[in-house]
């Protein structure tokens, strides 16, 4: 059966192939020099082992025109234009390494054409994650590629709505304290390394990690004994945190080591990154205490902690900045409300 013009054409290659038959649209006409006629320029828009899977490929391309050229292009190629578009210099920087991470689990589709990839591989992938968060990020991270293969007219169709999270597979991560006999441990070698105090810190103090890495100094009051967290995960966790007696002069001393805005830094005096904390710090010091813990489970510790001390719910509540119970009087905070936010972390 003749195909309308400029519909495209179907036809079956030579020899032994696997994937014989080949589709193919016209994309344009040039003119041959030598003969003085036109010439039709081709575009394969691919392989197929029937004719009848070829056919089908160039209805649904005239069903719903796609960049060609764009179609030939990989995953790993899309990510890499979606992230330059994406991000720069100024993007939060969990965010950046929480994409990252993302797709370093996508290794097997990282050669695949975006166009050939279907629902089935990527669902493969998001299985393979060892939590609910990482395939959750991937699954985010797939939307977001799809959108922009979308945006970009590389296909049409979004195949990560296709995707799911088995959450009976992905149980919860079992939280892990600090037992009171590792943290005594910690006090009793803290002076061999500052950054044993910074884990300290965090004990005591029931924040993020992030939360601590991103703290200034003008958020900071030493006199009375108090940090303003003004980047957070949540906008309940925008709050003020009081600062232990027991760790008071850790903050103090590396205030005074800073030579930056932030209240705490690296060896140098500047910005401690996350991944130089995790890597260069937090690695080392947890192998050679012969401890097992993740750093999200100092607040973990704090919570538990301040529940063993009988702390009243809503004052634990308040510091750690959940916010099942947050309202607006409860982040009204007076002179008198942080003393007794101090004297309950005192009791740790």
């Amino acid at each position: 059966m003749r195909m309308p013009n400029g519909y495209g054409t179907v036809y079956k290659l030579g020899g032994k192939r696997r994937r014989p038959w080949i589709a193919r649209k016209t994309v344009g006409w040039s003119l041959d020099t030598d003969s003085k006629t036109s010439k039709q320029e081709y575009l394969t828009l691919g392989y197929y082992s029937t004719r009848q899977e070829a056919l089908q490929a160039l209805s649904a391309f005239n069903d719903n025109p796609y960049d060609l050229k764009m179609s030939k292009t990989t995953f790993e190629d899309i990510y890499n234009r979606w992230f330059k578009e994406k991000f720069d210099d100024e993007s939060n920087a969990s965010t950046v390494r929480n994409y990252t991470a993302a797709y370093k689990y996508c290794a097997p589709l990282y050669k695949m054409k975006m166009s050939d990839i279907r629902p089935p591989q990527l669902q493969s992938v998001i299985n393979s994650a060892d939590s609910y968060n990482n395939r959750k990020r991937i699954q985010t991270l797939f939307s977001q590629m799809y959108d922009w293969c979308i945006r970009h007219d590389c296909i049409k169709k979004d195949y990560s709505l296709q995707t799911s999270i088995n959450l009976k597979s992905a149980p919860a991560a079992e939280k892990n304290p600090f037992t009171l006999e590792e943290i005594q441990k910690l006090w009793s070698v803290e002076s061999s390394n500052e950054y044993i105090s910074l884990i300290l810190m965090l004990i005591y103090s029931g924040v993020r990690i992030s939360e601590l890495l991103n703290l200034k100094k003008e958020d900071v009051d030493l006199d009375e004994q108090y940090f303003y967290v003004r980047q957070a995960k949540t906008s309940s966790g925008v709050r003020v945190v009081p600062i232990a007696d027991k760790v008071l002069p850790f903050w103090q001393a590396f205030m005074n080591k800073s030579t930056c805005e932030f209240a705490v830094c690296n060896a140098n005096g500047k910005y401690l990154s996350y991944e130089n904390f995790k890597r260069r710090y937090w690695k080392e010091l947890m192998s050679q205490l012969n401890m097992q813990h993740t750093i999200h489970e100092t607040r973990h510790t704090f919570i538990s902690q301040m529940v063993i001390h009988n702390v009243n719910m809503t004052i634990i509540k308040k510091i750690v900045g959940h916010k099942s119970i947050m309202n607006l009087t409860e982040r009204v905070y007076t002179h008198f409300e942080i003393s007794e936010l101090l004297e309950a972390v005192n009791k740790i």
